[in-house]
C-alpha cells in the first residue's frame, strides 16, 4: 500500500474514533449529572454507566493501535506483519488500516484475502 492511502486510512480512522470517543465522554458526563436521590438504585443507569465504560475502554485501546500503525508507518515498516515481517494484503488494510497480522497469523485467522 502506498504512503499517501495509508495515511488517509489512519488519519480518517482516528478522527473517527476520536469523535465516538468524545461523544461516549459527553454522554457519560451528562448522565453523572443526573440528579438521583440518595439511596435509590437505578439498575438500568449503572448498567449504562458500565456499558460506557467498557465502549470508552475499547475506543482508548483502538486509539492505542492508531498510534502504533502511524508509527508504523513513519518508520517504513506499516503493512508488514509485526511477528514475521511478510506483507499483509492491500485488501486487508484496506478494511482494517491498523491491522498489524497477516489473516493466517491471527488467532483462528483463516485466508480471506
Amino acid at each position: 500500500m502506498d504512503e499517501k492511502r495509508a495515511k488517509e486510512l489512519l488519519k480518517a480512522e482516528r478522527e473517527r474514533v476520536e469523535a465516538e470517543l468524545a461523544s461516549v465522554r459527553g454522554e457519560s458526563r451528562e448522565e453523572s449529572d443526573q440528579d438521583v436521590p440518595a439511596g435509590d438504585f437505578n439498575s438500568e443507569g449503572l448498567y449504562e454507566d458500565e456499558l460506557a465504560a467498557g465502549r470508552e475502554g475499547d475506543l482508548q485501546r483502538r486509539l492505542d493501535r492508531i498510534e502504533r500503525a502511524e508509527e508504523r508507518l513513519a518508520a517504513g515498516t506499516y503493512g508488514l506483519s509485526v511477528r514475521s515481517g511478510e506483507p499483509i494484503p492491500d485488501g486487508r488494510l484496506e478494511a482494517e488500516p491498523l491491522a498489524e497480522l497477516t489473516v493466517d497469523e491471527e488467532p483462528g485467522g483463516t485466508k480471506r484475502w
